[in-house]
């Protein structure tokens, strides 16, 4: 559905993305991650033809978005919804009119658009407030009518660029939800730009971590999170904190493996006394992943070794 190949793009003579490379399946709910200034937006507003880029290829629907002409771009738009961080919703319009505006514009009958209004603000539990005006509603309450203006022209693709960063954590998850909700029963495709790990973990099904213009880490999530490399153990802020004496062994535990009692076997198979130094769970959308360090004496090492080689499923690294 997008495909992005070897992607440049300059901002006067700094180059702000280096050799990006992509691609979002249909129905996928797809992350955008990165720190302030990685270039996440930047990387967005290509996609849809708001900025141009210098270098590579980026295909939406199959057109390279580069070869397009206005009048091209303006309809390639009507399928590609998008909402903000800060809803950029019009003060003076009430809800209803606020959604009812792409519609007009693409001058919809009346009967089409009140139709459609009135399902889109059911869909995001914003019925009882078509008459209310914004500055009457609660953030969350907001970005909902945004949601649902993105979607009255009935896009392929809904980008959200940071659309969950002005909110609170109990707010964020109500919308994450309705996105899932959305891509899951109207087929949508979501692309989000995020720089907060929570609203990856909670909804993208793959990610690409952006630092300085460049893809550091990309795959599927339960990838990512349960065996990061330096670069995403940087990102995320982790340090380990570990004995200097002895063996220290990192076991990762999948989806599939996350709720096995592998360590407490272990100890009492091997009949070898090892220390937990850390460890945690980590829930993935639906799934839960788990990573564990502890330490052995150096003695007792290649016999842990040797048990966590011949276990199915678990990985493990020596640290």
């Amino acid at each position: 559905m997008i495909e992005i190949s070897a992607l440049g793009k300059y901002f006067g003579g700094n180059k702000i993305l280096h050799d990006i490379n992509l691609k979002i399946e249909q129905n996928e709910i797809f992350a955008i991650v990165g720190h302030s200034g990685a270039g996440k937006s930047t990387l967005l507003r290509c996609i849809n033809g708001l900025e141009k880029y210098d270098e590579g290829s980026l295909s939406v629907f199959g057109r390279d978005i580069g070869k397009l002409g206005e009048q091209e771009l303006r309809f390639l738009r009507k399928e590609i919804g998008m909402i903000f961080q800060h809803f950029s919703l019009l003060e003076q319009k009430s809800v209803y009119q606020n959604v009812a505006l792409p519609m007009q514009l693409w001058r919809y009958n009346k009967s089409d658009t009140d139709k459609k209004v009135q399902e889109l603000l059911t869909l995001v539990g914003l019925i009882h407030k078509k008459d209310s005006y914004p500055k009457e509603l609660s953030g969350g309450e907001k970005q909902r009518v945004a949601i649902a203006r993105a979607l009255s022209l009935e896009p392929k693709i809904l980008l959200s660029d940071e659309a969950t960063s002005a909110l609170d954590p109990k707010t964020t998850l109500s919308i994450l939800d309705l996105l899932k909700t959305i891509n899951k029963t109207l087929g949508i495709t979501v692309v989000l730009v995020t720089h907060e790990m929570s609203v990856v973990k909670n909804a993208a099904s793959k990610a690409i971590l952006l630092e300085r213009g460049q893809i550091i880490g990309c795959g599927d999530i339960e990838s990512l999170f349960l065996k990061p490399d330096e670069r995403m153990r940087k990102f995320l802020g982790e340090e380990d904190i570990l004995p200097n004496h002895g063996v220290n062994i990192r076991l990762y535990f999948p989806s599939t493996m996350s709720d096995k009692t592998i360590v407490t076997a272990m100890a009492r198979e091997l009949g070898v006394d090892f220390n937990i130094v850390w460890g945690k769970l980590e829930k993935l959308g639906e799934k839960v992943v788990g990573s564990l360090v502890i330490n052995v004496d150096t003695k007792h090492a290649d016999t842990v070794k040797n048990y966590l080689q011949n276990k199915n499923g678990i990985f493990w690294e020596t640290i």
